[in-house]
């Protein structure tokens, strides 16, 4: 690999890193804003939008120019993410922060899933082993929150649908970014998220009140730290890292949520939830072991 080649690895990885430490605060920000899950969400992508429109003028031409197929596909990637962020935001209030933020990042799961019944590639036998070990952890972790009480494993069932929705999202993402600008596919993808959210909560009636200034707060840290900053560097990263591999690394989320919720809400997790969390971790992580040793292949999904 040339110098220069190696010099974009190294800002892609660095990207990725910058986009794991601040996604990592969204559960904590949800926590903050008091709000219904699906309510936040909907600010939270609705202020990154306004923010990144006022970047998005220097690149109206290329705007216009676009194939009218890529600009639906990014609105259908926003989504995906909406009804992500929309589940998961309800998942935290529901259930702890450190496994709402595993389940919800159990994305590499279904990108193998998604990559096999869109474009027929057959996950490998480390996809399938990996699956069993993530879907044993699962049920330890299940039955350990529905020993407690109800409302977790109503939350654990929300967060792995936000995980669903985050797979498809990484998957036409990654398509996109092959001949899309980061800057383009993001302000289009939360073009697509934001109208999602508020055809949903008007649809469900969901109050669209921000009950004060510290949920104020709460919501532009989310649309600021989380999505505008966490996902622009995620979105650089998707551009010269593979959706796998990427999709991989997001994994260090989930425990430094746990450690964040542990300093900030006193919040800790029982000894079935870590063995539990300990094998999601290690079945995500081996179902895209192969797929990570072959290499960074912007295209591989």
């Amino acid at each position: 690999m040339s110098g220069a080649g190696k010099s974009r690895e190294l800002r892609a990885y660095g990207a990725l890193a910058g986009g794991v430490f601040c996604i990592a605060w969204s559960a904590i920000f949800v926590r903050w804003t008091s709000m219904p899950g699906p309510a936040s969400a909907f600010y939270r992508l609705l202020f990154a939008l306004i923010a990144l429109s006022f970047f998005l003028l220097r690149f109206r031409r290329e705007l216009v120019s676009m194939r009218r197929s890529a600009v639906l596909l990014g609105l259908l990637g926003g989504a995906f993410f909406g009804a992500d962020v929309a589940l998961f935001n309800s998942a935290v209030l529901k259930t702890s922060a450190a496994i709402a933020t595993l389940f919800a990042n159990n994305a590499p799961l279904f990108v193998g899933l998604l990559t096999w019944a869109i474009w027929r590639r057959r996950p490998s036998i480390a996809f399938w082993m990996g699956l069993g070990i993530a879907m044993a952890g699962s049920i330890f972790i299940f039955r350990a929150d529905g020993a407690r009480f109800a409302g977790s494993a109503s939350g654990d069932w929300m967060a792995v649908g936000a995980s669903f929705c985050f797979g498809a999202y990484l998957v036409i993402t990654g398509r996109l970014r092959e001949r899309v600008r980061t800057e383009l596919l993001l302000g289009i993808s939360f073009l697509g998220s934001t109208l999602a959210l508020l055809f949903y909560n008007l649809g469900t009636h969901t109050s669209l009140r921000i009950p004060d200034t510290k949920a104020l707060a709460a919501l532009l840290g989310l649309a600021v730290v989380c999505q505008l900053l966490g996902y622009f560097f995620l979105t650089y990263a998707l551009g010269h890292l593979s959706s796998t591999v990427t999709s991989v690394t997001l994994l260090l989320i989930a425990p430094l949520t746990a450690v964040i919720a542990l300093v900030l809400f006193g919040e800790s997790v029982g000894g079935a939830q870590i063995i539990g969390g300990i094998l999601v971790l290690a079945g995500v992580g081996l179902t895209n072991l192969v797929s990570a040793g072959r290499g960074r292949i912007a295209s591989a999904v």
